[in-house]
This record gives structure tokens, C-alpha cells and sequence, in this order.
């Protein structure tokens, strides 16, 4: 019992606090892998799983709006100890979710870390539905599940591409609908994505997405910052409330919750 109130006692409970130890907590793991899986680290995952009284403090302490800023300190870490992270590693903070039975707990504050390598990273699986604010589809929410299938979006059910072969679009846009969100939208426009490595849904441009064809614009609910596609090779990871703009005005949103 006294463990129990001592354990208590030596948490943080203000943003610094919290940052602080979530900083020497990753320090730690990272120090474990020096000399070990540094060179080969593809990328590191915060777990992040607390109180909803404590989250807003947690989002603070990992600037939440501004991600980028962790990430260096995180950098400044692995430089420190010499841990050769490559030059394009990814640090996704996750919120929300159970810790994986593969991820390290920490002691003091509500998190775990997991070290992903090109041979050691967690399968996950997830569900999430994209429903249509814009245009006119045969469904309003189309749920979306994690496995090896792309969900294609474009124009018509049946559509032919430039090399003269169809695709199924799973989120199709008839073209012969008189709702002007479909008007810009091609017929080989964009598809998502799963990532096993990532453990999340990606959106690709496809041919007729990117420039100087009908584009694909997108906006996180957290940020203004507008995302534009512009190669079939670089995707973005969706997050919770994410827009997605095809062609002109057709708007699809991502979302883990059902409406």
C-alpha cells in the first residue's frame, strides 16, 4: 500500500512534468538500443493512454499542434547518444489506444514506447469510415478495414484508365449524376491505404489526382494547414477528422468514429 501512494506521489501532474518524463522514459529505451537495433530503428511509436481530466496536459506536453517540435527533441536524444536514426524516421504519437502487449510501459506517466524496426513492429488492425460531405455517392459512410485491399475512389463504378485496362472504384462518383461535386472528379483519383509498419490508413494520389489534373487537398481538424498531393508515391496518414478535397469540390472526411 505504501508503494501505491509513493508511485502516486512521484508522478507529474503539470505539462512539464509530464514532458520531461516521457523524455527520459524515451531517453532510456533509446539507450537500449544503441549498440543493438539503432542502425536498422525505421521508427519510433508513443502510446499515450490517460484520464480524460489529464489529456489536454498530456496533448501539451507533446505539442500536439505543433508535433514537429517533440520530434527534434526526441533527435536531440538519439544524437546525444549516439543512436543512428535514419534520416527519414517516423515518431507517431498515438492517443486512445490499449498499449500493445510489445510496447515498454513506463513508470510515471501514462505512456509506452515501441521501437519499430524493419523486423519488429506491431500488426495492428483498425477499422474507420469516410463519409461524404460533397458530391454523390451510392452510400453516404463507406466503412474502411485494415488489410492488403486498396480502397479506390474515383468516377464511375467501372472506370478505364489511360492504359486502357478498368478498375473498381470502392468510392465511386457517378458521372452522370447532376451534383457539381462530381463534376471534377477522375476516374483513377485517389485510393487508401493500410500500413502494417505504421499501424494506419494512408491516402495515395492516383494519376488523375495529382497535378495538372484534378488535385486532392486535405485538412486536419486540428490544423488549417491545407496538404496537397502531388506524386502517386507519397501518401499522407489520415488522422481523426481529416477533409479530403477531390477535383474542385467533391469532400470526402476520414474518421474512426461511425456517425
Amino acid at each position: 500500500m505504501f508503494d501505491f501512494f509513493r508511485d502516486k506521489a512521484n508522478r507529474p501532474t503539470d505539462v512539464k512534468g509530464i514532458r520531461y518524463e516521457l523524455l527520459q522514459f524515451i531517453k532510456h529505451e533509446l539507450q537500449r538500443a544503441e549498440g543493438g537495433e539503432g542502425g536498422n530503428i525505421r521508427g519510433l511509436t508513443l502510446y499515450l493512454n490517460t484520464s480524460a481530466a489529464d489529456k489536454p496536459l498530456y496533448e501539451a506536453a507533446v505539442y500536439m499542434e505543433s508535433p514537429e517540435i517533440f520530434k527534434d527533441e526526441v533527435q536531440r536524444i538519439a544524437d546525444d547518444y549516439a543512436v543512428n536514426l535514419p534520416q527519414a524516421w517516423q515518431l507517431d504519437v498515438v492517443f486512445d489506444l490499449a498499449f500493445p502487449d510489445e510496447a515498454v510501459k513506463a513508470d510515471k506517466v501514462d505512456a509506452a514506447f515501441f521501437i519499430k524496426t524493419a523486423s519488429n513492429f506491431i500488426r495492428q488492425s483498425a477499422s474507420a469510415y469516410i463519409r461524404v460531405l460533397n458530391g454523390e455517392t451510392d452510400q453516404q459512410e463507406y466503412h474502411i478495414q485494415s488489410g492488403k485491399d486498396k480502397i479506390n475512389i474515383g468516377r464511375d463504378k467501372k472506370a478505364q484508365g489511360d492504359n486502357g485496362f478498368f478498375r473498381t472504384n470502392h468510392i465511386a462518383f457517378p458521372s452522370d449524376s447532376t451534383n457539381e461535386g462530381n463534376k471534377y472528379v477522375s476516374r483513377q483519383h485517389a485510393h487508401i491505404e493500410w500500413s502494417d509498419e505504421a499501424g494506419r490508413f494512408y491516402i495515395y494520389a492516383d494519376e488523375g489526382g495529382i497535378p495538372p489534373r484534378n488535385k486532392i487537398k486535405i485538412r486536419s481538424e486540428k490544423s488549417d494547414d491545407i496538404i496537397k498531393l502531388s506524386s502517386t508515391h507519397i501518401g499522407h496518414q489520415l488522422q481523426e477528422g481529416d477533409q479530403i478535397i477531390l477535383g474542385e469540390s467533391a469532400v470526402l472526411e476520414f474518421s474512426y468514429q461511425q456517425q
